[in-house]
């Protein structure tokens, strides 16, 4: 017979599901005050609480009481399981407490977002995800250490802090309503199929009691899907996912193979079908820990701009200064084996520079010149930005005063810019020199593959718009054409060196007037769009892209090089066809490796809000 609800059991279930206030006053358990509704979820409605004895922020989990409700037993099971565990990755219960009314339970408040959804929104770097993964980690090695296991581990479950400085983790795992005790647990015997389908591990799909090796596989899951973007389990319907499940799933490789090889196999591991073949948390944190400083943070919650997008405002302010690109380089802090190939990259190149200034520029130096170069390059490797300006004063003192050469003025335009552009990337600063290089070979375009895989859209606009005015000057003092040519109404080198007013008024100024000095602004727009066109979606569509950017950078030459000369039939410059090509190939070879960062999907704009265990 169809049950009739009475006035009092709907009223108490419309103030459970948060439509109506709970409790006198709003008020609830004699203490806490429920100010607004976070959200519902884990068969109970999330609010915002207040404690007025402790005057603090809580969030209060309000399931409502009803005979036989089996999230009653729920909430009642997660406050006996959280009442074990102690730990900072962890979302602490407070208090059980219970009213005619409902059940509450007491809890944390975490501020900040659910792993899910800086996955939707693009938030969460390569580094981000293994910190998180070592957060999990700890925190599941502590719960099972108590025989706690969890059985429901996903990233709507994995809460990312505000601020991980104020002592509570980098993320906290949230929600034991499913867990279960290794021991005395009547209500998770075996036979129970609890959980999410989509991240269950097969043995516990099957009914069959849940150990530590189902949370591994939802951890491995989560860290999956953390850093491709797709869960492999997850069908277009249930039974979709259903038929998966047991399955070996697709190798994370197959979608981000630029991951260090070490990622890429214990994530595989991880989600294996076989428990026994798992690896143990332990063995899991110790790589995660060991790759995370190697992986790249670029477009992450250390980037304040996407910090603010996600309202996670103070994160960047509480990360240690290893943790930015840009502050690794204002510090000189390394990070191990890239860093000193950074330093030693940087040293190399700059030698390299001061050699081929001495031995080109001007009669022999009445000093050793390899002696030279071998110090720059000892110094610019120790102190990448101080150096580099000590060498370089250093060099155009040479060229100016010792050889009264108005060249010293030419190289001065080239060698000013550099680190105006690129104030925080020193090891960077003698990297334009590889388009000239690339020049002489009739490859000069190539370089914007180069210049398009920096770390950043400013970085890449400056490698871009110096590398073609270091190739411009070049031209200037070589009088050859590696890439459109001197100006036309430019003069030759010998008729300017020797005063620095004459290469100002026939060598520098019909550069500047020349229509080609646009290409300074060409290569600048090429290098930071071509992550945007080959950013590892797909094979064919990073094919589309490379072909996109290669016709872009050919089109913009020859419209180039017909205003440089006139509108004249020209061959739109040396090495155009051929040095686009090998870029494109090499843009989309480094795409589809991971040297060219991906950028991350268009995120979906949400509200912030604290989040706590739902």
């Amino acid at each position: 017979m169809e049950r009739t609800m009475t006035m009092d059991e709907s009223t108490r279930r419309l103030r459970a599901s948060g439509e109506a206030p709970v409790g006198r006053g709003g008020v609830v358990l004699g203490r806490y005050r429920l100010e607004r509704r976070l959200g519902a979820g884990g068969h109970g409605v999330v609010w915002l609480g207040f404690d007025e004895r402790l005057e603090r922020e809580v969030a209060v989990k309000v399931v409502p009481r009803e005979a036989g409700d089996p999230a009653q037993a729920r909430a009642i099971r997660e406050a006996r399981v959280a009442a074990r565990l102690n730990h900072p990755g962890i979302v602490s219960l407070y208090e059980l407490g219970e009213d005619d009314e409902a059940v509450y339970l007491v809890s944390e408040l975490v501020p900040g977002r659910t792993l899910a959804e800086l996955i939707q929104a693009g938030a969460v770097s390569d580094r981000d995800v293994a910190r998180i993964g070592v957060a999990l980690c700890d925190a599941l090695s502590h719960a099972h250490a108590r025989g706690v296991i969890h059985r429901d581990v996903k990233p709507p479950n994995v809460i990312v802090v505000t601020d991980p400085a104020a002592g509570a983790g980098f993320a906290k795992l949230a929600d034991f309503g499913v867990a279960h005790l290794a021991v005395a647990d009547p209500l998770t015997g075996t036979g129970d199929v609890v959980g999410t389908l989509a991240y269950m591990a097969p043995e516990q799909a099957e009914g069959e009691r849940a150990t530590e090796a189902a949370d591994v596989y939802a951890l491995g899951l989560t860290l999956y899907e953390a850093w491709s973007g797709v869960n492999p389990v997850r069908g277009a319907t249930p039974a979709a996912t259903v038929r998966s499940l047991g399955q070996r799933l697709p190798s994370l490789g197959e979608q981000r193979p630029d991951l260090p090889r070490e990622v890429l196999g214990w994530v595989d591991s991880a989600v294996g079908p076989e428990p026994a073949r798992r690896p143990r948390l332990a063995s899991l944190r110790a790589a995660l820990a060991d790759v995370a400083p190697r992986l790249p943070d670029t477009r992450g919650l250390a980037d304040a701009e996407t910090a603010r997008r996600v309202g996670l405002t103070t994160t960047t302010r509480s990360r240690p200064p290893e943790q930015t690109a840009e502050e690794r380089e204002r510090s000189g802090a390394g990070g191990g084996a890239t860093a000193v190939a950074s330093r030693a990259g940087a040293g190399l190149a700059a030698g390299v520079l001061v050699l081929a200034g001495l031995t080109a520029l001007g009669p022999a130096p009445r000093f050793s010149a390899v002696a030279a170069a071998a110090a720059a390059g000892l110094i610019v490797a120790i102190l990448p930005r101080v150096g580099w300006l000590a060498c370089a004063g250093a060099f155009l003192g040479w060229l100016g005063w010792e050889l009264r050469d108005g060249t010293a003025l030419v190289v001065l335009s080239a060698l000013a810019p550099v680190p105006m552009l690129l104030p925080y990337a020193g090891r960077s600063w003698s990297l334009p020199a590889l388009a000239p290089l690339l020049g002489a070979i009739a490859l000069g375009p190539a370089y914007l593959a180069v210049a398009g895989s920096a770390s950043t859209p400013a970085r890449r606009l400056a490698l871009g718009a110096t590398g073609f005015l270091w190739t411009a000057v070049a031209e200037l003092l070589t009088s050859n054409t590696l890439l459109l040519g001197p100006p036309p109404d430019a003069a030759a080198r010998s008729v300017w060196a020797g005063s620095p007013s004459t290469a100002g008024r026939e060598a520098l100024a019909p550069l500047a007037t020349s229509p080609a000095v646009a290409g300074v602004a060409l290569w600048a727009a090429l290098a930071a769009l071509l992550p945007v066109l080959v950013r590892r979606r797909s094979a064919a569509l990073d094919i589309a892209g490379a072909a996109a950017w290669g016709a872009l950078l050919i089109a913009g030459h020859e419209i180039l090089s017909r205003a440089a000369h006139g509108g004249l039939a020209h061959g739109g410059g040396r090495g155009l066809v051929f040095g686009s090509l090998l870029g494109a190939l090499a843009a989309l070879a480094a795409s589809r490796t991971g040297l060219l960062r991906r950028l991350p999907p268009p995120p979906r704009r949400t509200p912030h809000v604290p989040t706590m265990a739902r």
